[in-house]
């Protein structure tokens, strides 16, 4: 680190709760906010991009796949550049390059052209990802070892208020522009036809210019303000033994429980983006809820607004409650949700695939604070290992695509893919998140 000590004031400390880090959460929180935002508007403009340019199940989930493949490529030098830059300067760098990405959407949408869109997504992701690597940990230690699942649960959760809000204004300002057949447009003037993409590029441009400016001047904001700096070496695990145990292996690639927390975020990611990205077109199945996509775009912040609600619910139940317990708790009730969405239609279907955000809602910072416990320092490290393997999103969603897109299987069955992913994360929540040098250590 560039930084080689933890400074709040000019004054030395330690990260053992010492100094009150209030005021520096709460200035975090609106990173986890931002990027909730983005990432969930990806679900709006799916179906929009699918009915625009005509595309198949498995060519649209291109989106995500290059939305979440940025995080695998970029996620390891992102936690050099964390490194070497320090915490703050790696979120204000993280904050411009998702600017500059969003800006990309502009040409894209002007040029209709479906190429253009997957590039501005990369580049937006590969923003995100370094904002992830730096704040996730900087969260996670940013105080006493044994509260770090409730903390970033609790940020999380404004993270999950961003992904609430997308679906409902991403509804209202993208998806309520009518799409047109080719035929359709045959049938149109030329002027008619220019008029009509005219209106479909706003749609697309307006709110990402919004969202550039926003980060740009959050990135202003984190240039001037001075957060506490931690060294990595200096934080302990939340065992009770007030230690590390980052002299067991040379890099964070030798703890188990590392590596199965990244296979553990890989499908959890996985799995929220895939149910994410399908529900607009599943609930306009007739045999489902058959809505319109405007209509079932809004219904979509339920699911995240289940993650939203659960997060804070958990980051109080997780000051009392095992987070290995609740992680699995939360995972066999999610599988059986998508079970049950698979099994029966209507409404019933319906209610239980919403219902699944609820439950997603501690997995993803509960798996990630059991994965880095103890790594001392190899924090930074891990924390790159960890969102690189959000590329989990890029992954899973397209093989649901490609099950959907099955005659013979259908977008209502494709669903098993998810379940399959939640049993994973059940396992790593009982057993997968012990370290291997604690085998002792019972929930």
């Amino acid at each position: 680190m560039a930084e080689s000590a933890l400074r709040n004031n000019g004054t030395k400390t330690t990260n053992q709760g010492e100094n009150n880090y209030t005021f520096s959460l709460m200035v975090l929180t609106s990173l986890f906010f931002m990027w909730g935002f983005i990432t969930c508007l990806n679900d709006i403009l799916i179906p929009h991009l699918k009915a625009v340019f005509e595309l198949s199940y498995t060519q649209v989930m291109l989106i995500q796949f290059c939305f979440f493949t940025a995080y695998f490529i970029a996620s390891l030098p992102s936690g050099k550049i964390v490194e070497k830059m320090g915490y703050r300067r790696g979120i204000v760098l993280g904050l411009s390059i998702a600017g500059a990405g969003c800006l990309c959407f502009y040409p894209a949408a002007s040029a209709q052209s479906y190429p253009m869109f997957l590039f501005a997504f990369f580049v937006l992701a590969s923003g995100i990802t370094l904002l992830q690597v730096a704040a996730n940990p900087y969260v996670a230690i940013l105080g006493k070892p044994e509260l770090s699942s409730s903390r970033l649960t609790l940020t999380q959760a404004f993270n999950s208020l961003g992904t609430t809000i997308a679906p409902y204004l991403g509804s209202v300002l993208i998806l309520s522009v009518a799409i047109k057949s080719a035929d359709e447009l045959k049938m149109m003037n030329p002027l008619e036809v220019a008029a009509y993409h005219q209106a479909h590029a706003s749609a697309v441009q307006v709110p990402y210019l919004f969202l550039a400016g926003a980060l740009f001047l959050i990135a202003a904001i984190f240039a001037m303000i001075k957060l506490p700096e931690i060294e990595p070496a200096s934080v302990s695990s939340s065992d009770g033994s007030g230690q590390s145990y980052d002299t067991k292996h040379k890099s964070a690639w030798g703890y188990r429980h590392l590596v199965l927390g990244a296979i553990g975020l890989f499908v959890y990611v996985g799995a929220e983006v895939s149910i994410g990205s399908f529900l607009v077109n599943f609930l306009g199945q007739p045999s489902i809820a058959g809505l319109k996509e405007a209509d079932a775009g809004k219904l979509v912040s339920f699911y995240w607004g289940g993650a939203m609600i659960g997060r804070f619910l958990g980051a109080a139940l997780q000051r009392k409650i095992k987070p290995g317990k609740t992680l699995a708790f939360c995972a066999f009730v999610a599988a059986a949700l998508v079970v049950a969405a698979m099994v029966f239609s209507g409404k019933v279907s319906m209610f239980a695939i919403l219902s699944v955000g609820l439950f997603n809602s501690i997995m993803f910072p509960t798996i990630f604070s059991l994965a880095i416990d103890g790594l001392g320092k190899h924090t930074g490290q891990g924390s790159g290992i960890l969102c690189m393997a959000i590329v989990g999103g890029a992954i899973i969603p397209v093989i649901q695509g490609m099950l959907a897109d099955n005659s013979f299987i259908g977008i209502h069955h494709a669903f098993i893919l998810p379940v399959l992913c939640y049993l994973f994360i059940a396992y790593y929540g009982l057993k997968g998140h012990i370290p291997s040098y604690l085998k002792n250590v019972k929930e």
